[in-house]
C-alpha cells in the first residue's frame, strides 16, 4: 500500500512526530474505553434501573385515592393530578446520554407514558395516564441513572493529559541530545564549529562520538592540505623571486613572455593558496548584500572588467563571511568578463532566501557538463575557449565551495538576458 499522500498530513520535525506517536495511542484508547463503558455498563446500568422502577410507576398510576398517596411517600415520589394533558415532546439536554435511555425504557415498557422531562441532573418529571386520569410523578434523577456519570470522562482526561505532559516532557529531554547533534552538525557543514558534547542515550551517545572523531578527522585532513599547499607555495615563492631577479637584467625582447609565464606561475600559487585557505577560519557577519555587492562591482568595474549592476530587490541583513563571499564574486565576475565580454550583477532577496546573480555573454557551459564545471582543477574545452585564457580550473569550485559553507548552492544555468552563462550563488535566510 501507498501512504505517500498521509506524508502532507503529518509533521516534518521530530518533536512533532514523537508528540503524534505519543498523543494518537492515548487519544484512541481513551475513545474505546470511554465508547465500550460507557455505552455497555452506563447505559446497561440505566436501562436495569428504570426497567426496575417502571414497576413502582405502574403501581402507582393504577392506584387511586388514599392507597395512592400511600404508596407514593412509601416509595418517595411526588404526584400531582392534572387536569388534562397535552402532547409535547420530552425535555432532554442534547449532551445527556443516560437520558436518551431512560426515555426509550420508559416508553417501551410503559404504554401509558405521555412526556418524560429530564431538566438536570436531579430531577425526572413523567407524565402518564393513571386511573384517575392523567398525573405527574416526581423523583429523583438518581433512581434511573448512574450518579455522576461523567467524572469517569473527567478522570480520563485529567490523568491522560497529566500522563501525556509527564511523557512529552521525558520524551523531550531523550529529543533533546538529538538535535543538538543535527545542529552540531549543519554548523559543521557551514564551516562553523560549535561546542558539543555527546549526551542521551546509549545510541545518541554513540552516534555523537562517531560524529566529533568524524570532525576531527576533516580537521586534521583540512589543517594538513593547508600546511601542505601553504609549504609548497613558499617553496616556489623563492625560486620564482629569484627568476624574477634574473629576468630583469635580459633585453626586453627576451625579457616580456618570460615574465609572462612567470607572473602566471605566481597566480597559480595564490589560487591553490585560496582553495586551500577556505572559509574556516572567518567568523560570518550581518551585512547588506546590496550595499556589499555594489561595492565588489565598483572595484571590479575600476579594475577594468566591465562589469555593471543588474536589478537589486529586497531590503535586510544577512550573515555573510564577507572575505569568502568577495573572492567567490570576484571569481565569478573575473570568469564572466574573461570568457565575454561583458558581466552583469544582481541581487534578489525575499523573507527565505538571498539570491547572488552573475551573468556573461560568453559561450556558456553545456547542461551535461556544468557538474563537472565546479570540481576542482576542472577546464571545459567546449565550453571555454582555453586559446583565450590560461588558468587551473578553481574558480568556480572556490565559489562552491563558499556558496556551501554559507548553507548555500552554486548554480549554473543560462542567461536569458545575455545569453552567456549565468551562476547563482543562492543562500538561504
Amino acid at each position: 500500500m501507498n501512504f505517500d499522500w498521509l506524508k502532507r498530513y503529518v509533521p516534518r520535525g521530530i518533536y512533532g512526530r514523537a508528540a503524534l506517536i505519543l498523543i494518537l495511542p492515548v487519544v484512541f484508547v481513551q475513545l474505546v474505553v470511554s465508547v465500550v463503558f460507557i455505552q455497555r455498563h452506563f447505559e446497561g446500568v440505566t436501562t436495569q434501573m428504570t426497567e426496575s422502577l417502571t414497576d413502582e410507576l405502574t403501581l402507582i398510576a393504577w392506584a387511586s385515592g388514599e392507597e395512592q398517596e400511600r404508596l407514593a411517600r412509601a416509595l418517595n415520589f411526588t404526584v400531582e393530578p392534572l387536569p388534562g394533558t397535552e402532547v409535547r415532546q420530552d425535555i432532554r439536554r442534547w449532551y445527556d446520554l443516560s437520558g436518551v435511555t431512560v426515555i426509550e425504557t420508559l416508553r417501551d415498557l410503559m404504554p401509558n407514558v405521555a412526556r418524560v422531562e429530564l431538566p438536570d441532573d436531579h430531577i425526572v418529571r413523567v407524565v402518564l395516564d393513571g386511573a384517575e386520569g392523567p398525573l405527574m410523578i416526581r423523583f429523583s434523577r438518581s433512581r434511573v441513572s448512574a450518579s455522576n456519570p461523567h467524572q469517569l470522562l473527567v478522570n480520563m482526561a485529567f490523568f491522560g493529559a497529566l500522563m501525556t505532559l509527564v511523557a512529552y516532557i521525558y520524551l523531550r529531554n531523550q529529543l533533546r541530545p538529538i538535535t543538538r547533534l543535527a545542529t552540531a552538525a549543519e554548523a559543521f557543514g557551514k564551516g562553523q564549529t560549535v561546542p558539543y558534547r555527546p549526551g542521551g542515550a546509549t545510541e545518541v551517545r554513540a552516534a555523537g562520538a562517531a560524529f566529533l572523531a568524524m570532525r576531527n578527522r576533516i580537521e586534521r585532513q583540512i589543517e594538513q592540505r593547508t600546511l601542505m599547499l601553504s609549504g609548497v607555495s613558499h617553496d616556489l615563492r623563492t625560486p620564482l623571486t629569484r627568476l624574477k631577479l634574473g629576468l630583469s637584467m635580459l633585453e626586453d625582447e627576451d625579457r616580456v613572455h618570460m615574465e609572462r609565464d612567470v607572473d602566471e606561475m605566481q597566480r597559480m600559487i595564490d589560487e591553490f593558496l585560496a582553495f586551500a585557505r577556505g572559509t574556516s577560519s572567518e567568523q560570518p557577519i550581518k551585512l547588506d548584500p546590496i550595499e556589499f555587492v555594489t561595492g565588489i562591482v565598483e572595484d571590479s568595474a575600476r579594475g577594468g572588467s566591465d562589469v555593471t549592476l543588474g536589478r537589486m530587490e529586497g531590503e535586510g541583513r544577512v550573515l555573510l563571511r564577507p572575505v569568502a563571499m568577495r573572492r567567490a564574486l570576484e571569481n565569478l565576475i573575473s570568469n564572466a568578463v574573461r570568457y565575454g565580454t561583458h558581466a552583469e550583477v544582481s541581487v534578489q532577496m525575499t523573507d527565505k532566501s538571498l539570491r547572488i546573480r552573475v551573468e556573461d555573454d560568453g559561450p556558456g557551459i553545456p547542461a551535461d557538463r556544468r557538474d563537472e564545471a565546479m570540481r576542482p582543477f576542472a577546464r571545459l574545452e567546449p565550453g571555454r575557449n582555453q586559446n583565450r585564457v590560461s588558468g587551473v580550473g578553481l574558480g568556480l569550485a572556490i565559489a562552491t565551495d563558499i556558496a556551501r559553507t554559507h548553507g548555500g548552492v552554486l548554480r549554473l544555468g543560462q542567461s536569458d538576458r545575455l545569453g552567456g552563462l549565468q551562476a547563482d550563488i543562492v543562500l538561504a535566510r
